[in-house]
């Protein structure tokens, strides 16, 4: 990048960048983001008559375009620019058009100055730097391959292997040795003692089982083959211990990646699961619309019953059978005595659909009943993490009869008591952020003590470093989760280098090319969302009630608005009534366009409807601004708004009523990390509108199967609607197009079997790779328990004696 700048200074384009920056300077912000600059430039072209080609071709136009912040201080200009996803540049520029590069720690320190003209000494501020913790592991070279840990880690283990065959068969030996079930011996027995006699006795036993007929049952041949060494884990019929040992012969003579992966990925060695979700309220019925339960909620219970039926696949394709092996799924999450009707405060509740799938609820040690009795929110709930964990251990321990095999944390305080379980128990950590509100929230960072008694993301950003640079595995939904897009930052990519200032400076907050990251969509409930053509699987009495209630029910206490004409094509949107989620932006957009208004009703599915029925800040003042918003463009007739909470069943069919009346859904989100409502939407056969900010970028295929909406560009999200909705009248085919596209695009991509196939594939190759590696984690976890102990524990302690005053 510095011999762009360079190209820039020794052509005639030297004078644009002067009087560019000039233009700058008279700007009333310090500090301007990627859009803010890109204005500028376009304002600056303008004024000058440029061409077109200036703007998007000249030096100075690339300049511009890879420059993702621009700081001024004084007579000097910070450039902040990502030349590459996953790369960061910092130059000054001086008055005189000097360039200099400038550090990490100068680009920290101007920041803390911009904020409150701090100006940090010697010494003054905790610096936290992850990197040399990830000197001694792989990295992966190439962006593209960022999220593709696993492959990455298979090429790399795999070469090891060839390159010093007797040290990586004699640590294969030990892993297999590991594995017991109940204390039963798995895989191998003393009978193997050597790496040659592993090599020997699995030819030998390859020999035996082939001249079997290969549908014959293990057990029939079960004695013989333990008197060679082998214990029950090979396979279920002749054939499948066949397969199985033939995939070990290969590679121990001739180890390559696929076959490695192929191997360890039908080890015998995850039986039992917790999957943490720590905060809302946790259910499975009357819970989803309540202050912080959503979409996480509908994944986790997903993926729980998924899990439970892939591992009881895999036990019995592995033969055990035989040995009673039961896998186990619990989702810890805390208990709320006051449970407001729900059965949040019942200890432990089957997951229905399952046979050994628990949700867990573990109550929170009572500090202030006040506060530990009821609901609390997930940005004040830091403070009782820490007790939370160690009293679910001995909940899991008792559970489970054992300690678990995989620990699987969901959101920031999920994933910190994940590392604390896993911490204490010695077992393989799993991430899943689903959201990191670093990246929501513009600046969350740098002003941070203004936000602090409303988000407390001093103690949410520090759980987040701990959390993911302890993990052994990270789970993301999409690419652009952790790495963003060419123009656009990612979650995790945001925590590499930033500040909070007067409390430290995070010079390397994350390893981006770690093989950790692994990208593993979550699937959608195929039992409830489905396509609305599948009459046969439907209801009729549902489809008609839900229908009265999406069209003409009145019923004040949960629904407000009357449409005028209810047959008009439905826009349709349901989510949580908070700012991120921006549904008072789509009624604004709605509200604007009185073309959208002529062809269309807005229909929407959204929390409560009075705001003395809440008790979440952000959903009350969202509440107020849906009813201004309504009168401000008159929309009465024209808008409905439930404020209901749906079934799971009923949730699936009110897409597919929209769907008969060929209606579309619009996800108007400021930023979403993946989108569940996208998939059930798109499975559910309804054309959709989905933000361009976060993972609906990977979900759909823009004008393909959907359609892309910038949710802050009012008047062109309305456009594009309006577009799509004028051509359906002329062409109702396109309707039925687009909705094909849709369902087809699920079905290929994002199902649970895809999901927990692939995750219990990592789990089980992240296990190997710890065993084998003999890397030494505990430096690494010792500097983590650090930052837990010296920066967490004491701002958790602060927030708690102001909890014991409420």
């Amino acid at each position: 990048m510095s011999e762009l700048i360079q190209a820039i200074l020794d052509s005639e384009e030297k004078s644009d960048l002067r009087s560019f920056i000039s233009q700058l300077r008279q700007h009333e912000q310090n500090y301007l983001l990627r859009n803010d600059i890109l204005n500028v430039f376009g304002e600056y072209c303008s004024k000058s008559q440029k061409p077109e080609t200036f703007y998007t071709s000249s030096h100075l136009g690339k300049l511009i375009y890879y420059t993702q912040e621009i700081i001024q201080e004084d007579s000097n200009l910070c450039f902040i620019i990502r030349p590459k996803i996953a790369s960061q540049e910092v130059y000054r520029l001086t008055a005189d058009l000097d360039v200099e590069p400038m550090t990490v720690q100068e680009l920290l320190d101007l920041r803390d100055r911009l904020v409150n003209k701090f100006q940090p000494q010697e010494g003054d501020l905790l610096e936290l730097d992850f990197g040399p913790f990830y000197d001694y592991t792989p990295t992966i070279r190439d962006p593209k391959n960022i999220g593709k840990g696993v492959q990455y880690l298979n090429r790399y283990l795999s070469s090891k292997l060839f390159q010093d065959a007797k040290q990586w068969l004699e640590s294969l030996l030990n892993f297999l040795r590991l594995h017991h079930y109940n204390g039963v011996q798995l895989l191998i027995n003393d009978r193997i003692q050597t790496q040659q006699q592993l090599s020997l006795q699995v030819k030998k036993a390859i020999a035996f089982v082939s001249d079997r007929p290969s549908d014959e049952p293990y057990e029939q041949f079960r004695f013989q083959l333990q008197m060679m060494g082998f214990e029950p884990g090979w396979g279920n019929t002749a054939g499948r211990v066949e397969e199985t040992l033939n995939i070990l012969d290969e590679l121990i003579d001739s180890p390559a990646p696929q076959t490695l992966e192929a191997f360890i990925s039908r080890v015998p060695m995850i039986f039992r699961i917790v999957l943490v979700s720590a905060h809302g309220w946790f259910g499975q019925e009357g819970v989803l619309g309540r202050p912080d339960t959503g979409g996480q909620v509908v994944y986790v219970l997903d993926q729980a019953k998924n899990l439970e039926k892939q591992l009881q696949e895999d036990v019995v394709l592995a033969g055990l059978e035989g040995l009673n092996v039961q896998p186990k799924v619990i989702i810890l999450t805390r208990l709320i005595p006051n449970s407001d009707g729900t059965l949040c405060n019942q200890r432990l509740e089957k997951v229905h659909g399952t046979e050994n799938a628990w949700i867990l609820r573990v109550p929170l040690r009572d500090f202030n009943p006040n506060m530990t009795q009821n609901w609390i929110s997930r940005f004040e709930f830091w403070p009782y993490l820490e007790s939370f964990a160690i009293d679910s251990e001995k909940e899991l321990l008792a559970e489970f009869h054992g300690t678990p095999d995989l620990i699987v944390g969901n959101y920031s305080d999920g994933n910190l008591v994940a590392f604390l379980l896993a911490r204490r128990m010695k077992v393989t950590q799993c991430n899943i952020a689903h959201a990191l509100e670093k990246s929501k929230y513009l600046f969350s960072n740098l002003y941070w003590q203004d936000l602090e008694e409303k988000y407390h993301f001093s103690l949410q950003f520090t759980a987040d470093l701990i959390a993911m640079n302890a993990a052994n595995f990270v789970i993301s939904s999409t690419y652009q989760e952790i790495v963003g897009t060419n123009d656009s930052v990612g979650q995790y990519e945001s925590y590499k280098c930033f500040t909070m200032p007067e409390l430290y400076h995070v010079v390397n907050g994350i390893e981006l090319f770690s093989p950790k990251f692994n990208v593993v969509p979550p699937g959608v409930n195929e039992n409830a969302y489905f396509p609305y053509t599948r009459t046969e699987d439907r209801v009729q009495e549902d489809r008609d009630r839900l229908a009265e209630i999406l069209f003409t029910l009145e019923d004040p206490s949960q629904i407000f608005g009357k449409l005028d004409d209810p047959t008009k094509r439905p826009i349709f949107s349901m989510a949580r009534l908070d700012r991120i989620k921006n549904l008072t932006g789509l009624a604004e957009c709605f509200g604007q366009s009185k073309d959208l208004q002529e062809h269309c009703n807005l229909i929407l599915v959204a929390g409560k409807l009075r705001v003395e029925e809440s008790g979440d800040n952000e959903e009350r003042d969202e509440i107020i601004r849906l009813y201004h918003i309504i009168d401000e463009y008159n929309l009465h007739g024209k808008i409905r708004w439930l404020g209901v909470r749906l079934s799971k069943s009923d949730s699936g069919e009110i897409y597919r009523v929209i769907a008969d009346h060929k209606g579309v859904f619009v996800q108007p989100a400021l930023f979403e990390a993946f989108g569940l409502t996208i998939l059930e939407a798109m499975i559910s056969g309804l054309p959709t509108f989905a933000t361009q900010f976060g993972g609906p970028l990977e979900i759909i295929q823009n004008k393909m199967n959907g359609f892309y909406i910038n949710p802050t560009n009012l008047e062109e999200t309305a456009t594009k609607i309006l577009e799509f909705v004028t051509k359906c009248e002329h062409n109702p085919q396109y309707w039925d197009e687009i909705s094909r596209k849709a369902i087809d695009r699920v079905y290929s991509t994002y199902t649970w079997k895809i999901h927990t196939s692939k995750l219990l594939s990592l789990a089980r190759i992240y296990g190997f790779w710890n065993f084998t590696s003999k890397e030494n984690r505990e430096d690494l976890l010792r500097y983590i328990e650090a930052l837990f102990y010296l920066i967490y524990k004491p701002a958790a302690k602060q927030l708690l004696q102001q909890h014991q005053h409420r």
